[in-house]
């Protein structure tokens, strides 16, 4: 069978590839095509566009590479006619992927959405489009299907990929466990920096998470650098800072660390399932966070550890609370502070057992399959 597969960021590149190594098991003769990165290519897709070319973040941003959108939609459209598969997969991106199944459906491909579109926290209408074109909707998270019941639309939940991606053998890996040696780190405790793998994200919130270096001497401070970014995107915030730098190598260091300062998004649920205590940091422009906030409804948290457990378990600084000061406290607190640590070892625990079992890559697939069969 022939399956287009379209991720738009880091994230979805890692849950499709674990979605398309599923698929292969159940499907032998699978042909991929995608929209997606090294993760999917590495599983045999090819590639038509890398996500590092599609993610806008903001509206702001969206608007002002909109032409660039548009371009890229119109390509995809075309490339989806001229492939012709038997199913259209979806992972996520909503802004980009909602229009796509619209126009999928309109030429009669079957269309399977894995990983729904946050629409219970905003833009609740376009559970109407969804009905309308998804011929099924795969939830990540537990409290999804009921939301789409509410509009009698029958989701399948099949639990969170991250449970796959972070397996119970992570903690023996020889990346894991020769970290500091790999990475000629010395023994000092580590401060890991997530400042996200967007260039908007490392514009904003790297240069705050780097004032706390000389806040903590006795730790060291290492960055998560992304592949896809140019280095010299890094370089023009760390020149003359007391810091190092490592590539793809964010779950060992997250493993290997004391603390982490994430960037608001899927690095916070796995910082959570790792186990490492975080302060979630969160920073846009100041026109992007306005429409943000006047278009969210019913949402108190930004961080999905906190949205899953519904309750402020990781501190959220968001904006102009994301200052020098602030972060100082919070850090301080996870720490120095026991009582601290041990209510968020509670908390990540109690994750845990709400995001259930591992398997959601194996769920999610033969659900895929199943509907090219029916």
């Amino acid at each position: 069978m022939k399956y287009y597969i379209i991720a738009g960021e880091a994230s979805g590149d890692l849950h499709a590839a674990n979605l398309m190594k599923e698929i292969k098991l159940q499907d032998p003769e699978a042909d991929f095509r995608c929209w997606g990165g090294d993760l999917m290519e590495q599983q045999g897709g090819d590639i038509v566009k890398h996500y590092k070319d599609l993610a806008f973040m903001g509206f702001w941003e969206v608007a002002t590479n909109l032409n660039t959108i548009l371009r890229n939609m119109k390509i995809c459209k075309i490339d989806i006619l001229l492939y012709e598969p038997d199913v259209v997969v979806l992972v996520d991106y909503p802004g980009f992927n909602l229009r796509i199944a619209e126009f999928a459906k309109e030429n009669n491909f079957r269309v399977v959405y894995y990983i729904s579109p946050q629409i219970w926290a905003w833009k609740t209408g376009r559970i109407h489009k969804i009905k309308k074109v998804v011929d099924r909707m795969m939830t990540i998270l537990p409290f999804e299907k009921a939301f789409y019941a509410k509009y009698d639309y029958e989701a399948d939940y099949v639990g969170h990929p991250l449970l796959d991606a972070v397996s119970n053998d992570i903690k023996q890996r020889e990346e894991v466990i020769n970290f500091r040696s790999i990475n000629h780190l010395d023994d000092r405790p580590i401060i890991a920096l997530l400042p996200g793998s967007r260039k908007q994200e490392i514009v904003k919130i790297l240069p705050v998470m780097l004032q706390m270096i000389d806040q903590y001497p006795d730790y060291q401070f290492v960055v998560s650098v992304v592949p896809w970014l140019p280095i010299a995107l890094y370089d023009d915030f760390l020149k003359e800072k007391n810091v190092s730098t490592v590539v793809s190598q964010t779950y060992p260091l997250v493993l290997n660390a004391e603390l982490a300062l994430v960037t608001s998004g899927t690095a916070t649920l796995e910082t959570a399932i790792l186990g490492t205590p975080q302060v979630v940091c969160y920073s846009t422009s100041a026109l992007s966070y306005r429409i943000a906030k006047s278009l969210v409804k019913n949402v108190k948290y930004i961080s999905l550890v906190n949205l899953v457990l519904d309750k402020m378990a990781v501190t959220e600084l968001i904006q102009q609370d994301l200052n020098r000061n602030k972060l100082k406290v919070e850090m301080d607190k996870l720490l120095f502070d026991e009582a601290a640590k041990r209510q968020l070892s509670e908390d990540y625990q109690l994750l845990l057992e709400k995001l259930g079992n591992e398997g959601a890559s194996k769920r999610a697939a033969a659900i895929v399959v199943k509907t090219l069969n029916s």
